[in-house]
């Protein structure tokens, strides 16, 4: 219900001071929590209350500080990040140099007018070009991961003239309504069925699968205008496919005259060891998605970078495809520095060491523990911990936050944990991550085991 303005004027200098503040006392806290739960089950979603009941038996875990590898509750109570935002923080928490880009950047601008040339935007771009592989030439840049994809598939309709695409089972890629075609998660797409017409999903890793649909759609005359996978996919568990799929994808959409879209939304930028996780591969996409950790974890932005040809159209018409806020300048500033720091600090390779000597461990862990957990995979520091139940997964990452360590499931359940660390951690916070595992696997596996016993 609409109240008098005046007392919402009131009401957001409340909040605006409590913004301003240092320090608050505990009352304030208290007040913090009291209201953000209030706010959230009146006015936000209450079920969201509900949804993240796995890190917290109540509601007072309200996060309200970070920095580097932690962030703090509003008590004051530390937590080691091994979430990373689902891969948002790459470069850690309020990297120094790219807070500073952004403070810089508001300082002169904040916003551009939409019709002179913002430098910006020019400069991020050919930075973009500079360090992906292949002649990917051109990027267009937004607000997120899921209108990347929506533009990649535009893309690649708008190229071949095609309205067919491929995408895979347990795929995730974002849940506008485009992307959420390319998704494969039911509970995602039920409600909003009919979704757009002509996706086919096969299984992820088997490449005769894919060669099998360009086959028979190009035998009706419906040819595929792309494929459309993670390199590794992230919310459907970390699952690493062979490492002759994608030569193999590759060279079956060059045959059949397909795109080849890889989203590395939350792959990309350092996460698998490698700048991008094709590297691995040695696989060069005809366009190329990001978003998550591209803005340093700082300022929200994606892109989608692709080849010249593929570009024509949009060179002929720039506006054909548009964005009132993508690539703003505040938004490039932070994904400015953010390229600086991945590159000069070596953060692929740091996660390629830091994910190699993890990996290690929580095997030899899981290997203590096999009522518990079922498999240990990734690559650099995009790993999953596949647990025996999806109950003994809740568990598990329940207990480490109760030891200050962050975690989480994929969106729709626990079997399969993500660990995504900034790729600035150090040997001392991994060892200190991986004791605390210890303790509560051994936790965990009391409880499963007393459970068989009975």
């Amino acid at each position: 219900m609409r109240k008098n303005f005046d007392e919402v004027v009131t009401q957001s200098q409340k909040y605006l001071d409590l913004i301003a503040k240092k320090e608050l006392t505990l009352e304030e806290k208290d007040w913090v929590v009291r209201e953000a739960v209030t706010s959230f089950r009146d006015h936000f979603n209450p079920g969201f209350l509900e949804y993240r009941k796995s890190v917290s038996t109540d509601y007072t875990s309200v996060e309200w500080k970070d920095g580097g590898v932690t962030f703090t509750d509003i008590y004051g109570r530390e937590f080691i990040d091994c979430l990373g935002g689902f891969g948002i923080y790459n470069v850690g928490h309020r990297h120094p140099k790219v807070v500073q880009a952004v403070i810089n950047q508001l300082n002169r601008q904040a916003l551009h007018s939409q019709e002179l040339l913002d430098p910006l935007r020019g400069f991020l771009a050919k930075l973009v070009a500079d360090i992906t592989p292949g002649d990917l030439q051109y990027t267009f840049f937004c607000n997120s991961g899921t209108e990347s994809v929506e533009g990649a598939l535009k893309f690649a309709r708008m190229y071949t003239g095609r309205k067919t695409f491929i995408a895979t089972t347990r795929g995730f890629h974002g849940k506008s309504l485009g992307s959420l075609s390319a998704t494969a998660k039911g509970v995602f797409r039920q409600p909003f069925l009919p979704l757009i017409p002509g996706f086919h999903h096969v299984p992820f890793g088997d490449a005769g699968a894919i060669e099998q649909v360009m086959k028979s759609n190009a035998f009706i005359g419906e040819d595929v205008a792309a494929v459309i996978l993670e390199p590794i996919q992230g919310e459907g568990g970390v699952i690493v496919p062979p490492d002759d799929y994608l030569p193999r994808v590759r060279e079956i959409c060059d045959r059949y005259g397909a795109l080849l879209i890889l989203d590395e939304v939350q792959t990309g930028m350092g996460r698998t060891g490698k700048l991008f996780a094709c590297d691995h591969y040695n696989v060069v996409p005809d366009i190329l998605c990001l978003a998550k950790a591209f803005g340093g974890g700082v300022m929200p932005i994606g892109a989608f970078v692709s080849t010249k040809p593929i570009w024509q159209k949009l060179i002929d018409n720039p506006i054909l495809h548009s964005t009132t806020f993508g690539g703003n300048p505040v938004s490039c500033a932070a994904a400015i520095a953010n390229i600086n720091v991945i590159l000069e600090e070596k953060l692929p390779e740091r996660a390629a060491e830091s994910g190699a000597y993890l990996l290690a461990e929580l095997r030899r862990l899981g290997a203590q523990y096999p009522a518990v957990v079922q498999e240990v995979r990734g690559k650099g520091l995009l790993i999953g911990i596949e647990f025996t139940s999806n109950e003994l997964g809740y568990e598990v990452a329940k207990g480490l936050f109760g030891r200050g360590v962050l975690v989480a499931g994929t969106y729709i359940n626990s079997k399969s944990i993500r660990i995504e660390p900034p790729l600035t951690i150090t040997r001392d916070y991994l060892d200190q991550v991986l004791e605390r595992l210890d303790k509560t696997l051994a936790e965990v596996n009391r409880m499963a085991l007393g459970a068989a016993g009975a």
